[in-house]
C-alpha cells in the first residue's frame, strides 16, 4: 500500500509539475505586433519631360508639336485693299524688307533671279506661296562659305525649292498630298514632305525638318511664311541615282538581243541536224534497241534455265533420301 500510494503522489506531482511549467511559457495575451518604425520618405521630386527622338535625330512630332508656340492666322504684313479690277503685284522684296530678317534670302531673290520670275507669275494672276528662311536660319544650317560652293544654277533650284506653285493657307497645310511639289525641278530630285499637328506645320526634305513659325503675309493670291531653318533639298546637298529610261518597244524590235540571236541559231542548227538525219537515222536507231532487247531475253532465259535444274538436283536428292528411309 505504501509503494502504491508513493507512487500516485510521485504522478500527481510530476503532473502538477509540468502544467505549471506549460503555464509559464505561455504568454497570457498576444500583444499587436509593432514593425519598426520607418523614417518619413522624401516626395519624389518632379522629373523634366523627356524629348523623344525620330530615327533620323530630329525631335519627334509629339515632342516638337507641344513645345511649339501656336501660330497666329493674323500675318505681320497686311495685304492693302483692292481697288477696282486693276490690281498691282504684290511687292515680295519689300515686304521681306519691311519685316527684317530676311536679308539673305532676300539677296538670294535677287542675284537668282527667282525674284523676277515670281513677279512675272504674279503678273499673270498666278498665285504662290513663299517659305522663307531667316537670317538665323542660314546661319544655323549651312556652314559658313556653303553657298560659295554652289553653282548659280545650284542656288536657282535650292532658292526654287521654297517657292510652292499655289496658294495654300495656314489651315489647309493639312489637305496637301505627299510628296508636295515645289517650283524646282521635280519630285524625285527635289521631295518635300508637310505634315500638320494643329497649328504646328513640319516641313522635311530629306535632310531637314523646319517649321513655320509666323505668316508674313496673306492674301488671297500670295502667302509667304518664316520658316525656321534652310530648305535643304536633295537635288543639290545629295542627289539621288539618276533614273534610267526605259527603252521604246521600237528599239527593242530594231535591235535584237545576243541571247534570242544565240537562240535562234541553235534552234536553226538543230533542224538542220534533223533534216540531215532524216528517216534513215532513226531506223538505225530503232534496230539498236531490238539488239537489246533481244540480247536482254536471252540472258534471262538461260538464269531461268539454271535455276530449273538446280532444283530438280535437290528434289532428286530429297527423294532419294527418303526412298532409303523407308527401305
Amino acid at each position: 500500500m505504501n509503494t502504491k500510494h508513493f507512487v500516485t503522489i510521485f504522478s500527481f506531482l510530476t503532473l502538477i509539475f509540468f502544467h505549471a511549467t506549460t503555464l509559464a511559457t505561455t504568454p497570457t495575451a498576444h500583444a499587436p505586433s509593432q514593425s519598426p518604425a520607418q523614417a518619413p520618405t522624401k516626395p519624389l521630386l518632379a522629373q523634366p519631360p523627356k524629348k523623344s527622338k525620330s530615327s533620323s535625330g530630329a525631335p519627334a512630332l509629339d515632342s516638337v508639336a507641344s513645345s511649339a508656340p501656336p501660330l497666329s492666322q493674323e500675318p505681320i504684313v497686311q495685304a492693302p485693299p483692292h481697288k477696282g479690277r486693276s490690281r498691282i503685284p504684290t511687292d515680295v522684296a519689300g515686304i521681306l524688307e519691311k519685316v527684317g530678317g530676311f536679308s539673305v534670302f532676300n539677296r538670294l531673290l535677287k542675284s537668282t533671279e527667282v525674284l523676277t520670275q515670281i513677279e512675272n507669275q504674279l503678273s499673270a494672276s498666278n498665285s504662290l506661296t513663299i517659305l522663307a528662311p531667316t537670317n538665323d536660319a542660314f546661319a544655323s544650317s549651312l556652314k559658313p562659305g556653303t553657298l560659295n560652293t554652289l553653282t548659280k544654277e545650284q542656288k536657282i533650284q535650292m532658292i526654287q525649292y521654297h517657292v510652292l506653285p499655289t496658294f495654300i493657307s495656314l489651315s489647309n497645310f493639312q489637305t496637301l498630298s505627299n510628296p508636295v511639289r515645289t517650283q524646282a525641278a521635280n519630285t524625285y530630285d527635289y521631295p518635300m514632305n508637310i505634315t500638320t499637328e494643329g497649328n504646328w506645320v513640319n516641313i522635311s526634305t530629306g535632310i531637314v525638318n523646319a517649321s513655320i513659325t509666323a505668316t508674313v503675309f496673306s492674301d488671297d493670291q500670295l502667302a509667304i511664311y518664316r520658316v525656321d531653318k534652310v530648305l535643304l533639298p536633295l537635288g543639290v546637298f545629295a542627289p539621288r541615282p539618276k533614273l534610267q529610261p526605259s527603252p521604246s518597244p521600237s528599239a527593242l524590235l530594231a535591235k535584237p538581243t545576243k541571247d534570242s540571236s544565240s537562240n535562234s541559231s541553235s534552234s536553226g542548227s538543230s533542224s538542220m541536224s534533223s533534216r540531215a538525219d532524216g528517216p534513215g537515222g532513226a531506223s538505225e536507231d530503232n534496230d539498236d534497241d531490238q539488239k537489246t532487247n533481244s540480247a536482254s531475253s536471252a540472258s534471262d532465259f538461260t538464269i531461268r534455265a539454271r535455276m530449273m535444274s538446280f532444283g530438280a538436283v535437290i528434289v532428286s536428292m530429297v527423294a532419294t533420301k527418303y526412298i532409303l528411309v523407308l527401305i
